[in-house]
């Protein structure tokens, strides 16, 4: 979900007169500078320069300040100097009285702003810029702790209101901000609204097209041809185009407004989401529980994608496996898959592609070593199995996330058919051998395998003793008549245990 607080802090202001205002700054105003709502024109930061051209350094919203120690004697070139602070974006200029450089507020200056539109004011001898400047810095903190609070209450509200389903959402959208909101069907007509014009206005539709067309969390503002602002974006976590969020109202939106707009978009995805996907979960579970449709037919509604992967996971943090409930909707949302199996410190979940670098990544950090299996119908993903545990032991060597397919080698020109056929006589005497011992040699061999033959950490990964290891290691090579000192034994049989069920 977007990082809210950073959001605001990065967009929060205080009007002018938060400064005009302090009595103790003493600061005054030049009347004719002042154009209509100058006072409540938005400053981000307060800043001092002497440069003759400080324009290229500016990000626009400052509110500048300088003694004139480089200000021009020709009229000129101070109107070039006022004309390149109007452009960037300054708010106002604030000129500092200092003697004997300058005795009073020259008139040159006066004239260019009043010309200009640059709100200029005057600071006395007594206030240092300093004391302007921690004004300007108090104020922005104090306004972006009230925005903050604003954006979680409006959470916390939203958050409640998301029990009553997404017509309860938008209503209190469009309270909060205040506006009217609608949430937007592929038709570009409202399927919840609360307040919104019907039809929307044609004009929008440009902004919502061009929103359909692009990928990942997104939004868009205009400003309609009455003054309505408007707001838009897809819902998310999954930020597909199906549905838009859309806002509007008479005033324009702060980044705080557009912030609250994100918490609302976030939780119409997830109520859209977990909608769908109780929906077919439920209806798959009552067919299978009644034994009305036999568990292949079952998979085509539910699965209805040609190919799929099995995503699978070890938690590798000291501290003992996450608590379930939480980590389950976590990895439902960073897999985009409901289809998700926590036990314990393991998860499995079945994905329609492979994660990304920044997902694998994200997961990493969260504590996951995670391996990707290979493309499969739905009708053969239970044969994942063997593929998985190779990989999981191929991970555990590397201490890195492993995806079946990403290099290219012998496994990707040997057919399905004659990889499978080769592993089965290949693996067969381990499969066969006595007393039940085959799938502990078949998972020691692996382990062993993807540790490069070290008895020690082979040991540690399977949690025996490493005599143990030595001695089921001799096992298998006597069942296999095999020297696992060859390389070119243990690269069959490493290809072998890759192959095995594919």
């Amino acid at each position: 979900m977007t990082n809210h607080a950073e959001w605001v802090a990065n967009e929060v202001s205080i009007p002018l007169r938060a400064v005009l205002d302090r009595a103790d700054l003493a600061v005054e105003a030049v009347p004719e500078t002042m154009r209509p709502g100058a006072p409540d024109l938005p400053v981000r930061w307060a800043h001092v320069s002497e440069l003759r051209d400080p324009a290229p350094y500016l990000l626009g919203d400052e509110l500048l300040l300088t003694a004139g120690v480089n200000l021009p004697d020709e009229q000129a070139e101070v109107d070039h100097y006022v004309r390149g602070l109007r452009d960037a974006g300054v708010t106002a200029l604030g000129f500092g009285v200092t003697p004997p450089m300058h005795e009073d507020l020259p008139e040159r200056l006066r004239r260019s702003c009043a010309r200009y539109g640059l709100p200029l004011l005057v600071v006395p001898i007594r206030t240092p810029f300093l004391a302007i400047s921690r004004a300007v810095s108090l104020a922005l903190g104090q306004a972006g702790q009230r925005e903050q609070r604003r954006v979680t209450e409006a959470r916390e509200a939203l958050t409640r209101a998301a029990a009553g389903g997404s017509r309860e959402v938008i209503r209190g959208l469009a309270q909060r901000l205040p506006g009217w909101a609608a949430l937007v069907g592929r038709d570009d007509e409202p399927a919840v609204d609360h307040g919104a014009p019907r039809p929307l206005p044609a004009e929008l539709g440009g902004m919502l097209a061009r929103l359909r067309a692009g990928s990942g969390i997104r939004s868009a503002t205009t400003e309609l041809a009455d003054g309505t602002f408007v707001v838009a974006q897809p819902v998310y976590p999954q930020a597909t185009a199906a549905h838009l969020l859309v806002v509007g109202r008479d005033r324009r939106f702060s980044g705080t407004d557009r912030a609250v707009v994100a918490v609302g978009a976030a939780l119409l995805g997830l109520l859209g989401r977990a909608g769908s996907d109780t929906a077919r979960l439920a209806g798959a579970s009552t067919a299978l529980l009644l034994a009305d449709a036999a568990p292949g037919d079952v998979l085509g509604p539910l699965l209805p994608a040609e190919d799929y992967r099995v995503v699978a996971g070890v938690w590798q943090r000291g501290n003992g496996p996450p608590e379930a409930d939480a980590e389950y909707g976590w990895l439902r949302s960073r897999l985009h898959t409901p289809f998700v199996r926590l036990s314990g410190a393991r998860f499995t979940a079945i994905a329609t592609a492979a994660p990304d670098a920044a997902v694998l990544a994200d997961l990493a950090a969260h504590g996951w070593l995670t391996v990707t299996g290979s493309a499969r119908p739905p009708a053969a993903l239970h044969e994942a199995g063997p593929e998985v545990a190779t990989l999981l032991a191929r991970a555990r060597a590397l201490g890195a996330p492993v995806v079946a397919g990403e290099a290219e080698g012998l496994a990707g020109v040997v057919t399905p058919g004659a990889a499978a056929g080769f592993a089965a006589r290949r693996l067969a005497p381990l499969r066969e051998h006595g007393r039940g011992d085959g799938d502990v040699l078949v998972t020691t061999l692996r382990t062993w395998l993807a540790q490069h033959g070290g008895w020690d950490r082979t040991a540690a990964a399977l949690g025996v003793h490493r005599n143990s290891v030595r001695h089921r290691i001799g096992q298998i090579e006597r069942a296999l008549n095999a020297d696992l000192a060859d390389p070119d034994v243990r690269m069959e049989l490493w290809f072998a245990l890759r192959w095995e069920g594919s």
